[in-house]
């Protein structure tokens, strides 16, 4: 039968993706940009793979992660990037520890599982967040596990 589901070959590009695939590849266009783009422009610059329906969606669930903002221009939207993927990953690391109720014991369990090389990216990472911030709202909780990191070292 011609366009059965089952006749396709399930490694063609028609294949379903995941959400997050597809948050990263809006999140990439819209990076692009130079300044805030309608939900149409980057449904044109992904060559038309998605509907605009769809990419409507996806702007709307980024915007609920506050990945994104939108500002209004007409009827429509204008949509810029707050977060990169990486950004967009580090607000979903950061939602998931917020619905635990022992974030202690989550951040232990997720350093302790930590690659050698990934320990010492955060460490160097919480070292230049303490010397560039200084005051800033994080830095007395960064200076103790500077300490503490450096106690154990």
């Amino acid at each position: 039968m011609v366009g059965n589901r089952d006749d396709r070959d399930r490694t063609s590009p028609a294949r379903r993706r995941g959400q997050g695939q597809l948050e990263a590849q809006v999140l990439a266009v819209l990076g692009s940009a130079t300044t805030p783009v309608a939900a149409t422009w980057v449904q044109e610059r992904l060559d038309g793979e998605l509907a605009y329906t769809t990419v409507i969606t996806i702007l709307t669930r980024l915007l609920g992660k506050q990945a994104v903002t939108r500002s209004r221009s007409g009827r429509s939207f204008l949509w810029t990037p707050v977060a990169d993927e990486a950004g967009l990953t580090a607000l979903r690391m950061r939602r998931l520890l917020d619905e635990r109720d022992d974030r202690d014991a989550v951040l232990s369990s997720f350093v302790s599982a930590l690659s050698p090389h990934d320990e010492q990216v955060l460490r160097s990472l919480l070292r230049e967040a303490d010397a560039g911030a200084g005051s800033g709202r994080h830095a007395g909780a960064r200076a103790g596990c500077t300490a503490a990191n450096e106690a154990e070292g």
